[in-house]
């Protein structure tokens, strides 16, 4: 077969078809259309093979990017799959959600002038297509083993974590606070972004290879709750990837104003079609420039509001989430306003008003990020809802595990060691946002599955080194 790459040059991009706008902003369906077979190998061939792939050195999974790729573009579509998921436990998820545009797409070398190969939506098509024939199937063990992982949290980093410890044999228990498992990827990103029936296909999977999930059972010392010294005696190691839930607050006066709302919650609930956060018909008014924050606006426009406004601090260029987000925002009908920060949210009991101060670029601070201050003009917004997406933070660990020989960092989030996901509990083994601080699926997938191998390392070594039995005096 005569070698089909290095089409960039005589083939333009061409990225998935985007459903209307005026359609799309009224349902909760994916935007995104599918390739066809003949788009994918044409989209594929676009690669350019080079030496250096700088998409598989951005990408967190350092998946082999050009060689799935020339494997799509020749057809050979079951071999491109099993190439894909051999770094990538969820590459159907990654190829919807994943910043491509920050990660291996907008480190693609054929990027200017040519625009860079779509590399998402490629290894979407490769994962369905291959869901479609069978192709994809339960890692199920080749032999069992005895000893037991509990594993505390059920978003990326915990199911990439239970599938490699599966596929070795050992005896897997995930348990979840809520209904369903998934995380954020369930509770937290919307629909339109990623529909649930993937997450739960992917669920069915890991429950086929034979990981038990116990669903609505949290972890910690309230009612009902099962303690993190029980799990401890009950497994053999533990593995704690709850991610970071509590939301960074806004420190201005009105926060406690009703209608101001977090964007957890807000997301949450209106998944879970709830009318105390409908949008329905009002001034909604965002807070942050991250993806949250754009899945928060692009929700809000479906739920039929009036207009809504996402304020940032920073200007576009600066603004932390995807590009194509913000697109897919303005396209739907969105307003930003740039360079502007809340200073107060208005309102006797409910809030009517964010306030804003005009902001203006500084120099580069520790993280190389462009600094802001105050450029002294003010604003003001009507707003009948109003939600802050700001980020999340690490809660009391310890206090909340009651494991006060918990390590955490001085952000809160747990602390393991240098060469590991070992936290300084012994057995315990940590990875996620819980460890990183909130952060992308990518990044989680491979804290999940680098200590799968950590885990599978240190009971290895407990079994081939068992603790001498202490006899009774």
């Amino acid at each position: 077969m005569s070698e089909p790459m290095l089409r960039f040059v005589s083939c333009s991009q061409h990225p998935p078809e985007k459903r209307p706008a005026t359609e799309r902003r009224h349902d909760y369906h994916e935007i995104y259309k599918g390739f066809s077979p003949d788009r994918a190998e044409e989209q594929a061939s676009r690669c350019s093979q080079c030496g250096i792939p700088f998409c598989a050195s951005h990408c967190p999974l350092e998946n082999v990017i050009p060689e799935w790729l020339r494997l799509a573009a020749q057809g050979r579509l079951e071999e491109a799959y099993e190439m894909s998921s051999s770094t990538n436990s969820f590459p159907e998820i990654c190829g919807r959600i994943c910043p491509q545009d920050r990660l291996c797409e907008g480190n693609c070398v054929i990027q200017k002038g040519f625009r860079s190969v779509t590399i998402g939506a490629v290894e979407r098509f490769i994962t369905e297509t291959a869901f479609e024939e069978g192709w994809v199937k339960p890692a199920v063990p080749v032999k069992e083993l005895k000893q037991s992982v509990g594993i505390v949290g059920s978003g990326p980093a915990g199911m990439a974590c239970a599938e490699r410890l599966r596929a070795e044999g050992y005896q897997v228990h995930v348990y979840e606070r809520q209904e369903k498992p998934g995380g954020l990827m369930m509770y937290g990103i919307p629909s339109f972004k990623l529909e649930k029936t993937i997450v739960e296909r992917r669920w069915r999977l890991l429950e086929e290879q034979g990981i038990i999930f116990h669903l609505g059972q949290a972890i910690g010392a309230g009612d009902g709750e099962l303690p993190l010294e029980e799990l401890r005696r009950q497994h053999d190691a533990v593995f704690l990837a709850t991610g970071v839930y509590r939301a960074r607050q806004v420190k201005v006066p009105g926060v406690r104003l009703k209608g101001v709302i977090e964007a957890l919650d807000y997301l949450k609930e209106s998944q879970e079609t709830s009318d105390a956060v409908n949008a329905h018909g009002k001034h909604v008014v965002v807070i942050g420039g991250g993806d949250t924050a754009m899945d928060c606006v692009r929700t809000a426009i479906r739920q039929g509001a009036k207009k809504v406004t996402c304020a940032y601090r920073r200007d576009r260029e600066n603004m932390p989430g995807s590009r194509q987000e913000v697109l897919n925002a303005e396209e739907e009908g969105a307003y930003f306003q740039w360079l502007a920060a809340p200073e107060a949210f208005l309102g006797d009991e409910h809030v009517n008003a964010v306030r804003l101060k005009e902001m203006r670029l500084g120099g580069l601070d520790t993280e190389g990020r462009r600094t802001v201050e105050h450029a002294g003009g003010h604003s003001t917004l009507q707003a009948d809802m109003v939600i802050c997406a700001l980020g999340f933070e690490a809660e009391d660990l310890p206090e909340l595990w009651q494991q006060p020989g918990l390590a955490v960092t001085r952000w809160g989030t747990l602390k393991v060691s240098s060469d590991g996901y070992a936290t300084s509990l012994p057995g315990v083994f940590a990875g996620g946002d819980i460890v990183r601080g909130a952060s992308l699926v990518v990044w989680a997938i491979r804290d999940g599955r680098e200590a799968a191998h950590a885990i599978h390392n240190h009971l290895s070594q407990r079994a081939s080194h068992p603790q001498p039995v202490q006899e009774n005096a």
